[in-house]
């Protein structure tokens, strides 16, 4: 018992004990009466600040509890599970071994059914794999990420065969933060802060219209990214959208957010004031290369070793990179034309067009009178016609006149309208401050969030 408990229970004895008796009328009387009240006063007091040692009984009681039969329950023949990630020069034999599984048959199926083709096309470092297998090292099952359609390509062991078919994932959404800063390119940057490349990119386009991501690029510029990455059990799948970015180039900085409209399905981005960043036409038709020859009146022909005009900018890139459109159009060429090879051209809005040249092929669909949206993939970079090595033409026409694309300005969209301003705030107000907050973290490190 603590002081301050003793001191109580001595004072309300005490006053007690003044309650309930009268005064004595002889002063003898009163002495003793004090006296008894001290010293019971004190007895109490020397009682409450000891220990207290009063035995506590205890008693132990024995109770027969009725135990129910243990369950055993099937649950089939699960295995083992492992996981492995795909390393660059894998072979199916080298990722089976990982896995620890030593079955003949499967290798054997894996190597040789049709069904199972996509896993030899489609094994790219980075993917994770996924396997079910016995004791002995038997394939009960494998699961295999496909590139497309957010499925996986699943193989079960049914007896002594095999059977293999497509599942959709269930996958779940969470929300990244991510800072890097550029040393030598974009993509080197996005690599060194763990963020996809499929986001670098999205950045390049979201302030395509604002930077040059191919010429503007300095040493030292930063950026800030709030980005959606899909998951499934527990595994990164595939990059989301970007939320909302931050771009520093050159000490200039441009910010954005992702806002959907009052009646637009799709969404496009805006800056903090409401102000959209989609441009009637992208920058460039490739997400991400080089300028090898720019617009020009006269330089020399590397065919022909002659002067001539170039009336377009030639972008470097391998066989095979895929070519967007710039704009929503209509194709009004597919097909092969002269020097150009392959070309396809888009006729925009009003007085405008693009070409697109020296390709190695049309993406599926892509015919005269077909209609595109920006961004769309309408052909792929070769070196079809007067070319020297692999590489995209790229044109930008207007009235059929052709325009050096790096530097005409490019018309803008129209800006919100005035009664979807304050929606806009409202909705977005929530990532401005996520991004207002890990700009202060200069680290560049990815910070998740489930949601």
């Amino acid at each position: 018992m603590s002081l301050q408990k003793s001191r109580i229970l001595a004072q309300s004895l005490l006053t007690h004990a003044r309650l309930r008796v009268r005064p004595p009328r002889h002063p003898r009387i009163t002495a003793a009466i004090g006296a008894i009240f001290l010293t019971t006063a004190a007895t109490v007091f020397a009682l409450a600040t000891g220990e207290d040692n009063t035995p506590v009984l205890q008693q132990t009681v024995v109770e027969q509890l009725a135990i129910q039969a243990n369950q055993i329950v099937d649950t089939g023949e699960w295995g083992y599970l492992r996981e492995e990630r795909v390393q660059r020069g894998d072979s199916i034999a080298a990722l089976m071994m990982r896995l620890g599984l030593d079955d003949s048959d499967a290798a054997v199926y894996l190597r040789t059914a049709a069904e199972a083709a996509p896993i030899h096309r489609q094994l790219a470092p980075g993917k994770v794999v996924s396997a079910r297998s016995d004791a002995n090292g038997r394939l009960l099952a494998l699961i295999f990420p496909l590139n497309t359609a957010d499925q996986v390509l699943v193989v079960e062991r049914r007896g002594e065969h095999f059977v293999t078919h497509h599942e959709v994932l269930q996958l779940s959404t969470r929300v990244q933060h991510g800072s890097g800063e550029i040393r030598s390119s974009l993509f080197a940057a996005a690599d060194a802060a763990d963020i996809p490349d499929a986001i670098a990119s999205q950045l390049a386009d979201i302030f395509g219209g604002e930077v040059d991501f191919h010429r503007d690029l300095r040493r030292g510029d930063r950026f800030h990214l709030v980005y959606e990455m899909l998951y499934h059990q527990g595994q990164p799948v595939r990059a989301g959208r970007i939320l909302a970015a931050e771009f520093t180039n050159d000490g200039k900085r441009y910010s954005a957010v992702f806002y959907k409209p009052s009646g637009d399905t799709k969404g496009g981005y805006y800056t903090p004031d409401g102000r959209s960043l989609r441009k009637a036409f992208l920058r460039s038709p490739l997400e991400f290369s080089r300028v090898t020859s720019g617009f020009s009146n006269a330089r020399l022909h590397p065919v022909f070793h002659q002067m001539r005009a170039h009336k377009g900018v030639d972008y470097g890139a391998p066989i095979g990179t895929r070519v967007r459109a710039v704009g929503d159009g209509v194709v009004e060429i597919a097909g092969r034309q002269g020097g150009y090879g392959n070309i396809v051209v888009v006729r925009h809005a009003g007085r405008y067009s693009t070409a697109y040249g020296h390709l190695s092929g049309f993406a599926p669909g892509i015919k005269v009178g077909s209609r595109v949206s920006q961004g769309d993939v309408i052909a792929f970079t070769g070196q079809t016609g007067w070319a020297t090595g692999p590489h995209l033409h790229y044109e930008f026409r207007i009235d059929g006149n052709q325009v050096n694309p790096l530097t005409i300005a490019l018309p803008g969209t129209p800006p919100l309208a005035a009664a979807d301003l304050a929606r806009f705030r409202s909705t977005t107000a929530a990532l401005q401050q996520q991004l207002a907050l890990i700009k202060r973290d200069n680290s560049g490190a990815t910070v998740t969030a489930s949601r």
